[in-house]
Order: C-alpha cells, then structure tokens, then sequence
C-alpha cells in the first residue's frame, strides 16, 4: 500500500480519499504515537485543533475531534485560523500536539490533515509512520472518566495578534496596504493585526462561505490585488494563500514581489541588525539564482535545500539559523515561528517599508531576477533523468554555455511522471532556447 501521509500531511479530496472515518481513525492514532508520553504516566494529553474555512473542514474537523477525545485526549477547538497561528499556539499552551485541517491553496474540494508535535514543530517522516502503523492496530478506547474533553480555545486569535505584533520592528503608521486573505483562515485575524499595527487596511477576498477559498483571489491568483493597490493608490498588497502560511506581495506600481525578492529584502534587513545567524539565508534549489547574487555581493551565503518548506525547517535546525524560505512565498523565521506564516512575514516587509521610508519597488531592487523558464516534460521515465548519458551531456553543453550568468535544474516530480527542465539566464530568448533544447532530449530518451 503507498503511503497515506505525503509532503505536508495527509491530503485529497473530502470525501474522497479523506473521509471522515479516515480523519477518526487517523486522529485515534495520532493520539497513540504523539500522545505516548503522557499516557504512560497516567495523564491526559491535550491537543489544539484549527482549520481553514472550507466547507468540508467542519465535518472532517469533528471526526478528528471525536477520535481524539475517545482516544483520552483534552482538545482545545481554536477554530478557524492560519495553519501557522495553530502552530504557535500548540508552543504557547503547552500542549503535546496540535491538528490542522486545510489544503492550503488547493481548490475548495480539497481537503487535508496535517500534524505538529509538541512545541509545533512538523513531524518527521518516521513519526508520520509510526502513526500509519498504529492505524493497523486495535484503537485505544478509555471509558469513563479517562475519556477525553472538547473546548472551545477561546482567546485562541488574541493569542496570536499580540504575538504577531510583538514582533513588529517597526509600526505600519502611514501605510496603506491592500489585504488578499483568499477567501481562507486568515481573513479575520489579518485585517485585525495590519489596523492594530498601524496601517490604513483595504481588505478583499475575506469573505469565506466555505466554498470558494483561493477561488481567484490569494496568492495563487493575484489579478485583483494588483487591480486594487492600483485603485486605491496604496503603498503595497499582501497576499496569502487559504491557510495563511504564504505571503507574496505587490508594490505600489502593481508589479509582482515573489518569495525570492521578499527574502532577499529581510536578509538584508536582519544582516543590517546584526540579526541574520551566520550571514546565512537557507532557500531551496528553486530560488533564482538574481538572488544568490545579489546576497553574495552583500555577504550574505545561500544553503540551498530541496523544493519543500520541510527541508528548509530542517536546514534551518541544523544550522540555528534565522532566515529561510522559498520562492512560493513560504517564509520562516525561526526566532518567531516554526513553520511558515504569511501573517508575520507580511508584517515584516511592510514594517521594512515603513522604517525605511522607502516603496517596496526600491527595497525589492536589492536583487535582480534572471529569466527563468521552467516546462514539465509529462509521461517520461522520470527515475532515469540523471542517468541518461545524453541527458547528462545536454546539460553539461548547457551549463557551458551559461557560464556564471544562468543555471540549468531536471528534477524529477515526486509525485507524477514527469521531469521539471528549469533554466535561468542572462535573457528570455536564452533561457527559451536552452530549455527547449533540454526538453527535446529529455523527450527523447525518457519517453515511456
């Protein structure tokens, strides 16, 4: 049987793959393997539990709370908040662990299940088996006074507002910022924390019915958001996805500011503090390579991950470091947080703006973005790519080519049979010409 637990959780369609007998049974197990510790000396574990606002997530919401509580775990119901306020909330009540209930910038339909340990932190992948194992054995059912209580988190948001704005460097007086909330967790507690952060706020996509989350809004569709910064004449727009663990932003003139761009602006901002661990941003092989260069001339050293937020959490351990992310607009700042949160990188881009005085076009030209083309090679023998001789030789002539000013990347999907062909260089034609040159090879001598 494949695995049930993929890159960030358990995810599919509710109702589909993720029913609620799944959701009860998975929360049963969960209890068993994160709650081990505290059962063993005759306690009760307690668990925070939120979820975005779909639809789907009230009924997949209950089943993990009822196989929680019948497995003898306290369960707090936040409600409906960012993944990344679930996360710090598990830390600032000391709970054993934590459940969050959303896919994310996936489609309404869509639903998933995702765990934190204690401290929220993501759980490795052999925690993530141990609780698929624990799912072929007996459930654990206690009676009577050992079984498990729900409530209500009651102050569960005002927690994390005041979090969030206790790590403002800088208030958001003057600003006028533009909030996308895609229809999705964020959309009360994002409006709030930018107004009692200073800023004068125009909010759009925060009005959620459970249905239409990250339909055309958010950080996947930002069409609207520049329509609107652009009408409404503010400084800048931030955009988050249906969880609110992404940011990406507009300036002022309309123009897009990716994850890269949003990095390199807060690396600079924290090397100037005196804030930046080691003059190290961590960020996966994703990045552009506009900001690898521009960090270097600034003395700043990239460590480079694979693509997932996951490995830049681990690298980041690793090395004690404060800054990492990726392109997509998943930002970490591990003095404030253990996962990626589209609330307080917000926060701090445009505390930038505001100390700095200066418009968000200025502060993201601290990097330059190379052209970067990437095409999916579909329906291709992926688990060949790097072993192809002609393969190899195609990119080695490309390589060549591009010298210093570009950068080829074939990475094979984790999930579907195809092969990513992504190249950077100093211009558009180049990059086109290149990668289309590597696609017909890869084409070729991997075709199923």
């Amino acid at each position: 049987m494949s695995r049930l637990f993929g890159t960030d959780g358990v995810r599919g369609l509710a109702n589909g793959l993720l029913t609620a007998e799944l959701a009860l049974s998975l929360a049963q197990a969960a209890a068993v393997v994160l709650g081990h510790d505290q059962m063993s000396e005759g306690k009760r574990p307690r668990a925070v539990i939120a979820r975005d606002p779909r639809a789907s997530g009230e009924f997949i919401g209950a089943a993990v709370e009822a196989g929680l509580a019948s497995a003898g775990v306290d369960v707090y119901d936040a409600g409906v908040l960012p993944t990344p306020a679930a996360a710090f909330l598990i830390a600032d009540l000391g709970a054993d662990f934590g459940v969050m209930i959303s896919a994310s910038h996936n489609p309404a339909p869509d639903n998933g299940i995702k765990f934190f340990a204690r401290g929220g932190t993501k759980l490795p992948d052999e925690v993530e088996d141990a609780i698929e194992a624990q799912l072929e054995r007996a459930a654990f059912r206690p009676v009577g006074v050992d079984v498990g209580r729900i409530q209500r988190f009651a102050d569960a948001e005002d927690r994390y507002v005041l979090h969030l704005l206790g790590t403002l460097p800088h208030r958001l007086d003057g600003l006028k910022i533009v909030l996308d909330c895609a229809h999705g967790a964020a959309s009360g507690c994002s409006p709030q924390v930018f107004t009692d952060a200073g800023a004068e706020v125009t909010v759009i996509g925060a009005n959620p019915d459970g249905l239409n989350i990250n339909d055309g809004v958010g950080s996947t569709h930002l069409e609207l958001l520049q329509e609107t910064v652009l009408s409404t004449g503010a400084d800048l727009g931030i955009a988050h996805d249906g969880d609110a663990d992404r940011c990406l932003a507009v300036d002022h003139e309309g123009n897009i500011i990716d994850g890269d761009q949003i990095m390199a602006v807060l690396a600079l901002a924290q090397k100037a503090a005196g804030e930046l661990k080691d003059d190290v941003l961590v960020a996966t092989v994703m990045s552009n390579l506009g900001l690898k260069i521009a960090l270097r001339e600034a003395g700043i050293t990239i460590r480079e991950t694979g693509v997932g937020d996951r490995y830049v959490l681990e690298e980041m351990r690793r090395g004690d470091y404060t800054l990492g992310g990726e392109q997509s607009g998943h930002v970490i700042f591990s003095k404030y947080a253990t996962t990626g949160d589209g609330l307080l990188t917000g926060l701090q881009l445009a505390a930038q703006v505001a100390k700095t005085g200066k418009p968000l076009k200025e502060l993201a030209k601290a990097m330059t973005k190379l052209p970067q083309v990437m095409i999916n090679v579909k329906n291709v023998d992926k688990n060949r790519a790097s072993s192809v001789p002609a393969i190899n030789a195609a990119v080695a002539k490309a390589e060549a080519e591009l010298g210093d000013t570009g950068r080829v990347l074939l990475r094979p999907s984790g999930t579907e049979a195809l092969v990513r062909v992504m190249v950077e260089a100093g211009d558009t034609e180049t990059a086109e010409r290149i990668c289309n040159d590597l696609v017909s090879v890869v084409r070729a001598e991997l075709s199923l």
